[in-house]
């Protein structure tokens, strides 16, 4: 069986209903400290890639505008229901390539991707897309698990990577390299404890010359921090 997407994943279609259910919980909690740690301002515009059933949904304050953007039908279809169960008249969701964003450039203030860099099959083009549709001093959030540098786990999450290929997604991305080679601008990288699997990455959309100070709040963490990509 050859490599798919992440879209094209039984994973992501058939089990859409039962998602929220298995993930839902868990990955709520984390999502939720991330994005209440940004301070998002009154009217911001926010673009989360990769939205899937609206797991973070719940999380956004209503004053901002978010559009959710995902492949997968199946989960979309979820995350409608959620909007209009909910009455979230902020929130919206499209069926949207993330290395083929449908926005103009300098379209919002925030791009999220949780959980989402692993998905793609080219995890350097779809932050090319997110910088794009960033205004500059904008603010980038990524949230995922990368393959650790210890040696024993490291080698196990390679071994794997040939199978979970199979099912939509890889486990052989490296935080560094990541953010070497996607030229990302981070500002902040910590982890939400000091056994979570995942890394928080925030960053500065520093294209066009900026530099500047911004007037959006920077926000603050209460994560485990990480410098340079090495675990502190």
């Amino acid at each position: 069986m050859g490599e798919i997407e992440a879209h094209e994943s039984k994973l992501y279609a058939e089990l859409a209903p039962l998602y929220d259910k298995v993930f839902g919980k868990i990955y709520y909690s984390r999502l939720k400290q991330v994005i209440q740690d940004l301070h998002i301002p009154p009217g911001a515009k926010v673009l989360e890639v990769g939205a899937g059933t609206g797991t973070s949904f719940p999380a956004y304050p209503r004053h901002c505008e978010v559009i959710g953007i995902d492949l997968a039908p199946d989960m979309l279809a979820r995350a409608r229901e959620k909007i209009q169960e909910n009455g979230w008249t902020h929130l919206t969701v499209m069926e949207m390539d993330a290395l083929d964003l449908e926005f103009l450039d300098d379209s919002f203030d925030y791009v999220m991707a949780f959980h989402v860099v692993t998905v793609v099959p080219d995890p350097v083009g779809m932050m090319e897309e997110v910088k794009r549709v960033c205004r500059p001093g904008g603010r980038i959030v990524v949230v995922n698990h990368f393959t650790t540098d210890f040696p024993l786990l490291g080698a196990l999450t390679e071994a794997l990577d040939p199978m979970t290929r199979h099912l939509g997604w890889r486990t052989n991305l490296r935080l560094k390299p990541f953010i070497e080679e996607t030229e990302l601008q981070v500002e902040t990288i910590y982890k939400l404890s000091k056994l979570s699997l995942y890394t928080v990455l925030v960053g500065r959309n520093q294209k066009d010359g900026y530099r500047g100070s911004d007037s959006f709040n920077r926000g603050s963490h209460s994560g485990r921090s990480i410098r340079n990509g090495q675990e502190s």
